[in-house]
């Protein structure tokens, strides 16, 4: 009886160890054991008010399966404040380095500890058994530098907080790691030290360390002067209009904050023409607008009307606009103000193989070294186009509405992307896709031709008509 059991028994057995094998939730329960990281390099940027941190790993697989994605662990405070993150594979040494991009994204494990967020970066092709592999990775961290005190004078300097971990928070065995921070000024106010931890003019070395664990976290603080502009625009509105006529016509609105330590006191406008490197070192008042090459009928205004503080410089690569505020930017304040101009239509409308139209714009905000908090891209098409499409390279929120104008009958298509938390590293081209006929374009000067022969015929027939009364006496 028992042997006549026993067959039945073994394929429930078997079968359950094939569900276990193939279950999804199974392979994602926790990184891969047999990865591991022979040596990590991190350099953290700390001299503008934007922290950007290079990562460089040489990965090992020590499994018998092939490894096709490697993960990133960061703390919660570091994941909320994650502005953009790429990866890269590296092949070559110095100038024969070569670059391969690499897709990242955002994934989820069980019983990950300490609330950590991982990502994944998928790998060209996967790692074999005893394969190494180096990965560079850039990702950038905003609102991360906290101000410290958090109110200070006119002629105070203004100094920071930064928080981390001197050991790279990975999910696997870390066999050597070193980490590099550079500060923008030798002004070092206080440093969390760690055997072995040495300073040198504006950078700060931790390690070398050896055989860390994974998810190993030792927090450190760093409180030093940065001076740099805090330049954060709590909201910017750029509207592209597309003619067809041949030109493109940009306006954006800017909503801009001095993000660092609060000014206090009272602001002295002449100790500030006098030495405006001691009696506003916190302060900025200049921002460099880079704008598409060929630009022209560039303007800068506000609400009270046009700023006169401005300069353009243009080239055959781009442009570059300098503009001035009313008033210097201290801790705290704020100031709107909108920036306009036109470009060529043939440097940036093409038309793609299978007959579609094709806006190819860059991303993000043109001031240097500017975070945006809130962008709104509004791209309005002429009327008559159908079927639009964006392609965006990262995550975002889009969608359509109608816009009207002068002589609109139906309305335009209007393209609107949405996203917070935008960097200088967002600045990448996209594109908006549609179909638009040529027929269209005739809309316009008809409805103008229409018109004006309507009013001439009424002027006509008001000149013929007699409306005086008048009779006759036989």
């Amino acid at each position: 009886m028992a042997e006549s059991l026993a067959p039945p028994v073994l394929v429930r057995i078997m079968l359950l160890l094939l569900l276990i094998a193939a279950s999804p939730s199974t392979l994602e329960s926790s990184p891969s054991p047999a990865v591991r990281i022979l040596s990590a390099e991190r350099r953290v940027d700390l001299t503008s008010s934007i922290v950007k941190a290079y990562l460089t790993m040489k990965v090992e697989n020590l499994g018998a399966s092939y490894v096709s994605d490697i993960l990133l662990s960061f703390s919660p405070t570091e994941a909320e404040h994650l502005a953009i993150i790429k990866a890269s594979l590296t092949e070559g040494k110095r100038k024969k380095k070569k670059h391969t991009p690499l897709d990242v994204n955002p994934t989820e494990l069980a019983d990950i500890p300490n609330g950590a967020k991982l990502f994944s970066i998928s790998l060209i092709s996967p790692l074999k058994t005893g394969e190494t592999t180096v990965i560079e990775v850039l990702y950038v961290l905003t609102h991360s530098l906290e101000p410290f005190p958090t109110e200070i004078r006119q002629s105070e300097s203004q100094l920071v907080y930064y928080h981390d971990s001197a050991i790279l928070l990975s999910p696997y065995h870390v066999v050597e790691q070193i980490m590099y921070i550079k500060t923008p000024t030798n002004t070092v106010e206080s440093f969390t030290k760690v055997d072995p931890t040495n300073r040198a003019g504006t950078e700060l070395k931790y390690g070398h360390f050896h055989e860390q664990p994974p998810f190993n976290y030792f927090p450190i603080t760093i409180h030093f002067e940065n001076n740099n502009p805090f330049a954060v625009v709590e909201e910017l509105v750029r509207e592209v209009e597309i003619s067809h006529w041949g030109s493109v016509q940009v306006t954006e609105h800017y909503k801009l904050k001095h993000a660092g330590a609060r000014h206090k006191g009272v602001f002295s406008r002449l100790d500030y023409q006098a030495r405006p490197s001691i009696h506003g070192a916190s302060s900025f008042k200049q921002l460099l607008a880079k704008l598409p090459p060929r630009v022209h009928s560039v303007y800068y205004n506000d609400e009270i009307g046009n700023i006169s503080t401005s300069h353009l410089r243009t080239d055959y690569q781009q442009s570059e606009l300098e503009i001035e505020p009313r008033y210097p930017l201290f801790g705290g304040w704020k100031a709107t103000f909108v920036i306009g101009y036109s470009v060529p239509l043939e440097d940036f409308l093409f038309k793609s193989p299978d007959g579609q139209h094709y806006l190819n714009f860059s991303f993000g905000c043109p001031l240097h070294e500017t975070l945006v908090d809130h962008l709104t891209i509004r791209v309005i098409l002429p009327e008559g186009a159908k079927n639009p499409s964006a392609a965006i390279p990262f995550d975002s929120d889009h969608f359509l509405e109608k816009t009207y104008s002068y002589l609109d009958v139906v309305g335009r298509s209007t393209v609107v992307i949405k996203k917070k938390n935008v960097v200088p590293d967002h600045n990448v081209p996209f594109q908006v896709y549609y179909n638009f006929s040529p027929v269209f374009m005739l809309a316009e000067p008809l409805m103008l031709v229409t018109v004006i022969f309507l009013f001439f015929c009424a002027c006509i027939a008001y000149l013929h008509m007699d409306l005086s009364l008048s009779s006759s006496y036989a």
